[in-house]
């Protein structure tokens, strides 16, 4: 299959593209580095893919338009570009508005009519559900964030794409995706990284707060598996395991084998109270069900992020040297 992966040096969409590639399949990848993280962190995570024979990669911001070369001939189209995060999506909506909404809607725009196109995988969230989010697809979307809004109006877009102008449009909503490359502003990554280095770790709210967490693996397999869905169809894409941020915090505590230091703040306006997927009607229709525990999961995003810090302090001891 010829693929396109927007978002394709971000957490999720790297991982992507190197499964399609792995599994024999041409991937365009496409990305704009947005500012929400540094630069240096995506083009790490697309360096292994850019001497792939099969991989090609296009820096573009799809807000502004879609080439026509960069979709012409594609059979899938995985659409994971978007702003992430709750709480800038407050202050920056506008920007939220733009590379969430108008982006998929320029995207939409290229696909229709398109005569190879097969699915277009739009990456959703638990988020457009609100501050309770534990269920199946049924729940009522009550998005408590402007990013929830976004998110929540793209779905939208492909839905009357798809009965407009025949787009096979197949929505995931993603809950609380985690493991080796995580975005650093997210809140394992942030956990992991404090108790590594000894420093406190910000806990926004009571820690009671519940999530259904997906290993990174997990969700590309299923959105991989997503592609033999029908068109239309909306699921949710989570773990199995339910746990609180406190209990997190103690499982993190035995894996690193350091006591977690918390810092108590005020909860996030917009912040999600309870998430946990029922995934019952993805593995009915496509087969799939998380195969990876949490406790399995947070030791390989340990194991990544203690070798991140080991390279950067050798990279700080050579500057060191190199000054003195």
């Amino acid at each position: 299959m010829r693929c396109v992966v927007t978002g394709a040096a971000g957490f999720i969409g790297s991982h992507l593209c190197e499964r399609l590639l792995a599994d024999g399949h041409s991937v365009t990848g496409v990305d704009c580095f947005t500012d929400y993280y540094p630069r240096s962190v995506k083009e790490r995570n697309l360096a292994s893919m850019l001497e792939h024979s099969q991989f090609a990669f296009r820096e573009l911001d799809l807000s502004e338009g879609v080439p026509a070369g960069v979709v012409n001939g594609a059979n899938w189209v995985f659409h994971l570009a978007a702003m992430a995060g709750l709480t800038r999506s407050w202050v920056d909506f506008d920007l939220y508005n733009r590379h969430n909404l108008t982006a998929t809607h320029r995207l939409l725009e290229s696909l229709k009519g398109s005569p190879s196109l097969k699915r277009m995988i739009y990456a959703s969230t638990s988020s457009v559900y609100g501050k309770y989010a534990s269920g199946d697809e049924s729940l009522p979307t009550r998005p408590s964030s402007p990013y929830g809004i976004t998110k929540l109006a793209g779905e939208q877009l492909c839905r009357v794409y798809g009965d407009e102008f025949g787009v096979p449009a197949v929505v995931l909503r993603f809950f609380s995706v985690y493991g080796p490359r995580q975005r650093p502003e997210m809140g394992y990554h942030l956990f992991i990284d404090a108790i590594l280095r000894g420093k406190p770790i910000k806990l926004t709210g009571d820690g009671l707060q519940v999530r259904g967490n997906t290993y990174i693996a997990d969700c590309v397999d299923a959105v991989v598996r997503s592609t033999q869905a029908l068109p239309g169809e909306t699921f949710n894409l989570g773990g199995g395991e339910l746990v609180t941020v406190l209990e997190v915090f103690r499982k993190l505590e035995r894996i690193i084998g350091k006591q977690a230091i918390i810092e108590r703040h005020p909860a996030r306006k917009g912040d999600q109270l309870a998430t946990g997927a029922d995934v019952s009607k993805i593995t009915r229709h496509v087969g799939w069900k998380p195969t990876t525990s949490i406790d399995a999961g947070l030791e390989q995003q340990v194991e990544w992020q203690r070798a991140l810090l080991a390279a950067k302090s050798d990279v700080q001891t050579y500057s060191r040297r190199v000054a003195a």
